[in-house]
């Protein structure tokens, strides 16, 4: 579902304004891109070097570790060297990987390419298919890992072969399994010096296909994925691991359960071991498994997490030495996300971070100096924090420069580190430190007049139904409040796990049709419930196998507190979310139709036992052992409650919250002679996306207009 949460935010978000055009509207924040605050593209450090890249205005800068930046190349330059050597030319900056201060590798159509810009020479130093996806670089000997379709391959030194070929449908190789849950983003893995590939092969054959209709043709067609809901039948997933040397695949010895998840693959810097993270399917047991590259034999169990709940596994092992003898792992075993060092040899550990705080992420490592980087949300869940934690000594350390919501990039040898700060006074700041946390160079200054066109933004904290736990909420004001006044509310819900809201980060964590949603006359108000993330396991775990009433009774300790606010229009309350967020909507309609009038649901989840497994599993269980919990969570069992207005919205190509959650929750409606409006984006997935945004921000903001 993060991807989930993702997808939302980048969509309501993803452009700002500018202080020249006050007056916000759909159709400009989706399609002014002069209306963002500048971001510096494609940041990083060379792999060889202590010097950083970026790209701006069409230039690639190199800063040195001194601070003193140089435009170094452009794309004009690029396409004189590319023809000068028989390449074709290009139409786009294309996405460079720094090897050093003066050599870039990057594709060009199907092949790689190095670029020595100093020089003015290229080379091509591999190929893949044209239609190559997925397409996963070693950067050691250039070799490229790719799929094609359901089949994975690997190219090196310009010759490709196949690795893993589908021979039935449902079998997949090299893509990323369990549905990107458990911190998997991808289906390839490199060991640390490029002479192997691990990669999942995924059989998902004895799960049901599910139907994705395509009105584009004069006649529908169908296009079947594979979907198991929960309860259902699990895909079957392997671990192989291709020698590049010998064109030789051996699959790791991973059959420790019948069913079960494996992630958080990591290699050791020897190559000689692959560990990862193996749970069984109702997820309350994780072994950190040790595997024999040689022959793919089970090398032993590093240490075993249980939880009467679930475990969840989210990051890989970072590893502190070349001989694989330390390493970190990440863990809310003592109830909040910290780090633990351990010893491979001997499995000895020990605590590296503790309190109720969360740790984010490693960042970065300096060897020589055996000080570890990593981000926090130490201070209060609303920031992250970037410290230093000295190994040896056990002192931490707080680098971050300014509050709010910081992001490092950490140089390879942790001498110096970028830092990409936004708070609720800052757009975009990006600052070249060193590894002491003093100041180098600012590289890109916010531009402060951004702040002139927001919503006027309250950050603060209410108490939950139990008075003691702290809900932090935001409330996003008209510039031209006047507290005389009353006026309706809007509330903007998700709710979720793996996500969070209200964050002192640029616009408060709200995305920018919030803000115009203000603009136009609504109190926009927010509240991070109990199952939300940066929190603590207790927090996040409350809502287990009782999907939405925890949830809603602290949205309702938001309504509470808008209740005794005199500027409140207690009578004109609505209610607005999607996915996690639009399920939460449609509760609090039908279980509190007393307080809201209107609502609008995108993408709801209307029956957990119609969504995926490794999701809805960890949440709620099965039906089977759930059947009360998916009873009181289902929608469609309670939509004769509904008394106000209500939008369900949905795109009829939705892979992740399928159409059939709001066709059966309409199906109930019908039913129960019971009046809903019902809108339909056809050809979008779970969100809506492209220029067809900005009609759906004017579908919403006309629905609240005519009803609320």
């Amino acid at each position: 579902m993060k991807k989930i949460f993702a997808a939302c935010i980048l969509a309501l978000s993803v452009l700002w304004l500018n202080a020249q055009n006050k007056e916000l509207s759909p159709k400009a924040i989706m399609t002014n891109r002069s209306l963002s605050p500048e971001k510096l593209g494609q940041m990083q450090w060379a792999r060889n070097s202590n010097h950083f890249f970026f790209i701006r205005n069409n230039l690639l800068c190199k800063v040195s570790p001194n601070g003193k930046r140089e435009d170094i190349l452009s794309l004009g330059k690029i396409n004189i060297i590319l023809l000068n050597n028989n390449f074709g030319k290009i139409n786009r900056f294309p996405q460079l990987f720094a090897l050093s201060d003066s050599q870039f590798v990057f594709f060009n159509d199907s092949l790689l390419l190095l670029l020595n810009p100093l020089k003015e020479n290229i080379r091509q130093v591999n190929t893949i298919s044209l239609k190559a996806e997925n397409q996963d670089v070693d950067l050691n000997n250039f070799y490229v890992a790719f799929t094609l379709d359901d089949n994975l391959y690997v190219s090196a030194n310009n010759k490709i072969t196949p690795v893993g070929i589908s021979d039935k449908n449902g079998v997949v190789y090299g893509k990323s399994v369990h549905r990107d849950e458990f911190g998997i983003e991808k289906g390839t893995f490199w060991s640390p010096k490029g002479n192997f590939l691990a990669f999942y092969k995924m059989d998902e054959s004895m799960v049901t296909e599910y139907p994705i209709v395509t009105i584009e043709d004069p006649i529908a067609t169908s296009q079947n994925i594979r979907y198991p809901m929960a309860g259902t039948k699990n895909h079957f997933v392997k671990v192989g691991v291709f020698d590049v040397s010998k064109n030789t695949t051996t699959y790791l010895q991973t059959n420790h359960w019948n069913d079960q998840y494996l992630t958080n693959i990591s290699w050791s810097p020897d190559e000689k071991f692959i560990y990862m993270a193996v749970l069984n399917r109702n997820q309350k047991e994780m072994m950190l498994n040790k595997y024999n590259v040689s022959d793919g034999s089970f090398a032993g169990t590093i240490f075993k997490e249980e939880n009467d709940k679930y475990v969840e596994p989210l990051h890989p092992l970072f590893f502190l030495d070349d001989e694989g003898k330390d390493f970190i792992w990440q863990s809310q075993r003592n109830g909040y996300n910290h780090l633990y060092l351990y010893n491979s040899q001997n499995n000895s550990c020990r605590a590296l971070t503790s309190g109720n705080w969360v740790v984010n992420d490693i960042v970065g490592y300096n060897k020589k100096n055996n000080m570890l980087f990593f981000a926090a949300s130490c201070k209060t869940p609303l920031e992250k924090e970037i410290y230093t934690l000295n190994l040896k000594t056990g002192l931490t350390t707080p680098v971050s420069p300014v509050e709010g919501t910081n992001n490092a990039l950490v140089s390879y040898d942790g001498s110096y580190w970028v830092n990409v700060l936004s708070n609720t006074e800052v757009s975009n700041r990006v600052t070249l430190l060193n590894n002491k946390g003093k100041q180098i160079e600012i590289l890109l200054e916010e531009n402060k007049a951004l702040k002139n066109i927001l919503a006027d933004i309250s950050i603060f904290s209410i108490k939950a139904d139990d008075q003691t736990t702290d809900l932090y909420c935001r409330l996003l004001k008209p510039v031209d409040f006047d507290a005389s006044k009353k006026y309706p509310v809007i509330v903007y819900v998700y709710g979720g796990p793996h996500n969070q809201l209200v964050t002192n980060s640029w616009t408060g964590g709200a995305g920018l049709f919030l803000h115009y949603l203000a603009q136009k006359g609504y109190l926009v108000f927010t509240l991070d419930n109990r199952g939300t993330a940066n929190r603590g396991l207790k927090f996040e775990q409350a809502i287990y196998k009782n999907i939405g009433q925890i949830e809603a009774s602290d949205q309702m300790a938001g309504v509470s507190w808008l209740l005794k606010q005199p500027y409140v229009d207690t009578a004109r309350i609505g209610v607005h979310g999607w996915s996690y967020g639009g399920f939460m909507a449609i509760y609090l309609m039908l279980h509190y139709p007393e307080i809201f009038k209107v609502g609008v649901a995108g993408g709801p989840v209307c029956d957990w036992k119609y969504y995926e497994v490794m999701y809805g599993e960890r949440y709620m269980s099965t039906p089977e052992e759930n059947p009360e919990g998916y009873k009181k969570a289902s929608l469609i069992n309670h939509i004769k409650n509904l008394n106000g207005k209500l939008l369900v919205i949905h795109g009829d190509n939705d892979p992740t919250v399928v159409w059939q959650h709001s066709l059966m929750l309409l199906k109930e409606a019908v039913n129960k002679d019971v009046l809903l409006d019902y809108m339909v984006y056809p050809g979008h997935e779970h969100n809506v996306g492209g220029t067809d945004r900005a009609h759906l921000m004017r579908k919403i903001e006309a629905y609240f207009n005519d009803f609320l």
